[in-house]
């Protein structure tokens, strides 16, 4: 009985269940669909009370051990250790993604679900292991194929309940005997190459298994399953109805079926991404590029070069991204663009039509014909291999930050959206898609052991650290609103709709004998979107609603408490409603300011808002008209000229530019850039720059008006510089008293400029945050490029100093540009302390020289240090007012 007790715990079962259901029905099948239809679930509490002595079959595993792979070596020893384990990993199972605790399960009386969490804190050590495969000749095709091994079936595996699972379930279809269930004497030996043969080809492993699973009793000619080595029954509505359906029989089945198509997956992708790496280090390189510092990334730093290859699976971060502009030498190679295209297609198509082959065997309660046994009792192991092996590959596709390269990837990414639904449609896998991605941080080789019993090959063996990252779900929510933002992009520009006034008789008559030249003058049909646009919109709309469906599935099975924690903790822009930037406070160190600062820039650096400047009552009744409102906006005659516009091609530049930007502005608390665009006008667009740290104009705040033209993309935005004062200062060689902003992606400097249907309205953004927003402005103007640290460059930086203390920060504060009041406010307010240090430092460094409007050095000398130029008064009205925005004290009316 103890061995079916410990199969039931497999499955999921308290070992009180267990043991409660085989009293009462002594086939484990039997007693297992009993089980999970709830029959025996006032039992579970009964499981606090059974104690296990240590040496019993189900021992529990303590809090304080390693996990840890086995190998083959030590599997002998091993195996009692594993089913030992199983008690407490089978309670452990059902909720290892949380934070459970005994404070959590008493507050779970309005949330039953509170002590799953999405703490990405956690963080893992395990062992894993690397074996030489065996090879083998498999029929009939005689194809060679290497056999798992048990560390390529048990890798990425931080939990101690998944190990125990997945050790079991190898273990027991990789060997040892199954017996006829008429216990006629017949017995079947197990082989590892029933199970775990690689093929090249998924459907020639589903074909493999249809042939070898559904074994005949010789004695008896009883059929049995060799996976669970139970009875196979013809006409049952849940397992076999149909001949494909002996793949649903069991639980055993789905777990070996889903982790070696996963694998399968895995092997393909990762071949897919080092050909792709390979094919890049091959090309030459044209030009010598500035080295940059490539920023965080998520893939494993081993200490040799072949931990790459073992898991190249895992999402290797984001590009670097890099401003073409001013002084830059890069080149943009487009050469081979649709024969590139043409390999991702081909690549996507490959992978997405795997994951289609395998989803199939996912469990589903809603699949044609009902659910079968498999799809009620999950296998442990299927939910393992699906949070380690699944999610890598959705974290990887789901990282991507350009929802156009999605879109013409769609093969791939409808593809996956399925997968997430269908997954989130199960109750037993629903909260994986709220649940942190264990993803590696480090890996440390540890030295070879010695060769294995019978001749066999080193065992290479890894000390790996797991740490959480962000889940699907929550990935998805970066998408799901650059869906939005290009679903607003894709609108085109609203007119402003005026409510039809009521006809005169002597109009309705003019009317009624105009003959039908009337109905010239209706409202003419919006004109048909064309083919590339709708296809964005298709994969906009299909994303809102994966998205939707994963929320209502989440729902249905967790509750409203569960999913209204998930979205407090999901990504966001906030919208034209009100912000609460006080919410947000100054923290005690230096840790915590900063933490307080990213968290508000991230949620507040994009935002729709009204830009438009309010009609006047009496104006409005005197036209007849169509009005066209006016707009807070430097290129507001632009603007309405363009007022009922529908130019294709710009909608959908525009609707790409909003969906990068609306989650890839650059945020940090060195320098970060906020976007404000119209909410009814996305061609309309504010920016404000923070300057950057070590340069003379760190915590600057500086204003640009940005209009997308009628020709955008193939040509590049139109930007004006309006941090001047009014006209008079020149900040930079490059930003001109009038506004003028010298830029080459602006066609307003020598230089690579803009490349239609390439360049991006980041990238230009990018480019005056790093390049004229530098640390030695000097050396932007032509000529004095060889001029660093000469009297004329440190001069010139001082004076930008004493100009951005007086109008990009003093008057910024006491007069902010709108739309960006609360965000210059909050600047200030969470960084005050470290910008009162920085004034002091900059009034020590100043030289005393009077403020020149266009930031030319000139020969007026005074004393270093004297300050007889007001920069000492600029410096402490503006710490003054730092001060009172740390007490409170600060008065917005009188700003």
């Amino acid at each position: 009985m103890e061995k079916q007790i410990e199969q039931l715990v497999e499955m999921g079962a308290t070992v009180a269940q267990a043991r409660a259901a085989l009293e009462r029905y002594k086939d484990v099948m039997q007693a297992a669909e009993r089980i999970f239809e709830g029959e025996f679930a006032d039992v579970e509490s009964a499981d606090m009370d059974v104690r296990m002595e240590p040496g019993s079959p189900i021992a529990p595993i303590t809090p304080s051990r390693t996990p840890r792979l086995v190998t083959p070596e030590d599997e002998d020893e091993d195996e009692d250790d594993a089913m030992e384990d199983n008690e407490d990993d089978a309670d452990d199972y059902v909720d290892y993604d949380s934070d459970y605790d005994e404070k959590s399960r008493v507050a779970g009386e309005v949330d039953p679900y509170a002590g799953i969490f999405f703490s990405k804190d956690r963080r893992e050590e395990v062992i894993e292991v690397e074996e030489e495969p065996e090879i083998v000749l498999m029929p009939p095709a005689n194809e060679q194929v290497s056999l798992m091994t048990q560390g390529q079936w048990m890798k990425g595996c931080p939990e101690g309940g998944e190990q125990g699972f997945l050790f079991g379930l190898y273990s027991q279809l990789s060997g040892g005997e199954c017996s006829c269930t008429q216990q006629c004497g017949y017995t079947v030996q197990r082989k590892k190459s029933d199970f775990f043969p690689i093929f090249s080809q998924f459907p020639t492993y589903i074909d493999h298994l249809r042939r070898i699973v559904k074994h005949s009793c010789r004695n008896c000619a009883a059929v049995f399953c060799l996976a669970c080595g139970e009875p196979i029954t013809t006409g049952n509505s849940r397992s076999s109805s149909a001949g494909e359906d002996d793949l649903f029989h069991c639980s055993n089945l789905q777990g070996v079926l889903l982790g070696m198509g996963l694998v399968m997956l895995e092997k393909t992708f990762a071949e897919q991404r080092q050909q792709s790496a390979g094919e890049q280090n091959q090309k030459p390189k044209a030009n010598k590029r500035r080295k940059v510092d490539s920023p965080a990334s998520s893939t494993p730093t081993g200490e040799d070069d072949e931990e790459e290859a073992f898991y190249m699976s895992l999402p290797q971060g984001k590009k670097a991204k890099g401003g073409t502009g001013y002084a830059g030498d890069q080149r943009e190679d487009i050469s081979g663009q649709i024969e590139a295209q043409a390999v991702q297609r081909a690549k996507d198509l490959k992978i997405g039509t795997l994951l289609s082959q395998i989803r199939v065997y996912l469990p589903s309660l809603h699949r044609p014909g009902g659910g079968r046994t498999s799809d009620y009792m999950v296998h442990p192991t299927a939910l393992a291999h699906l949070r380690r092996r699944f999610n890598l590959l959705c974290t990887t596709l789901l990282r991507n930050d350009s929802l156009s390269d999605m879109s013409d990837r769609s093969v791939l990414y409808f593809e996956l959206f399925e997968w997430l639904e269908t997954i989130s449609n199960h109750e037993a896998l629903a909260s994986m898609m709220a649940m942190p991605i264990m993803t590696v941080a480090s890996i440390k080789s540890v030295a070879p052991k010695k060769a294995i019993a019978k001749g066999g090959s080193p065992v290479r063996e890894r000390t790996i650290i797991y740490e959480g990252s962000s889940g699907p779900r929550e990935l998805l929510e970066a998408i799901v609103i650059q869906a939005q933002a290009a679903i607003k992009g894709l609108e085109g520009m609203k007119p402003v709709e005026t409510c039809p006034e009521e006809m005169t008789e002597e109009q309705k008559r003019m009317t009624g004998e105009g003959k039908g030249k009337g109905k010239g003058k209706e409202k003419e049909p919006a004109p048909a979107i064309s083919d590339e646009n709708q296809k964005l919109l298709a994969f906009c709309h299909r994303i809102l609603a994966t998205a939707n469906a994963i929320d209502r599935s989440l729902r249905e099975t967790k509750g409203d408490a569960f999913v209204e924690r998930l979205h407090a903790s999901l990504p966001r822009i906030s919208t034209s409603a009100p912000f609460d930037h006080a919410s947000f406070t100054v923290g005690q160190t230096d840790e915590a300011r900063r933490k307080a600062y990213l968290e508000w820039a991230n949620q507040v650096r994009f935002e729709y808002c009204d830009l438009t400047i309010p009609q006047e009552d009496d104006k409005k009744a005197n036209t007849t008209e169509e009005f066209i409102p006016h707009y807070k906006f430097y290129y507001n005659n632009e603007a309405r000229m363009l007022a009922s516009s529908d130019i294709p091609k710009r909608s959908l530049a525009i609707a790409k530019e909003l969906a990068v930007l609306t989650t890839n502005l650059p945020v940090a608390w060195d320098s970060s850039v906020f976007l404000r665009v119209d909410e009814t006008r996305v061609d309309i667009i504010k920016a404000l720059i923070i300057g950057p740290e070590g340069t003379p104009y760190q915590d600057g705040c500086y204003l640009f008006d940005i209009f997308l033209g009628p020709s955008y993309n193939q040509s590049p935005p139109s930007v004006k510089y309006m941090t001047t004062n009014g006209g008079k200062y020149r900040f930079n060689p490059n930003l001109y008293a009038d506004g003028k902003v010298c830029l080459s992606l602006l066609g307003t400097w020598s230089g690579p400029g803009w490349v239609s249907g390439k360049s991006t309205l980041l990238q230009v953004l990018i480019s005056i945050q790093s390049m004229i927003l530098c640390d030695e402005p000097y050396l932007n103007e032509p000529g004095w490029a060889s001029s660093g640290g000469t009297p004329q460059s440190i001069a010139y930086s001082a004076n930008v100093r004493r100009m951005v203390v007086r109008t990009a920060m003093l008057g910024n504060l006491k007069n902010p540009p709108e739309p960006f009041g609360d965000v210059i406010r909050t600047h200030y307010r969470l960084k005050a302390q470290v910008i009162i240090e920085q004034l002091d430092q900059w009034l020590a460094r100043d030289d005393g020289k009077p403020v020149a409007n266009d930031a030319a050095y000139h020969q007026a000398k005074s004393e270093a240090g004297s300050s007889s130029n007001g920069f000492k008064k600029d410096v402490e009205e503006m710490k003054q007012l730092l001060k009172q925005l740390q007490d409170g004290s600060f008065n917005v009316q009188n700003s």
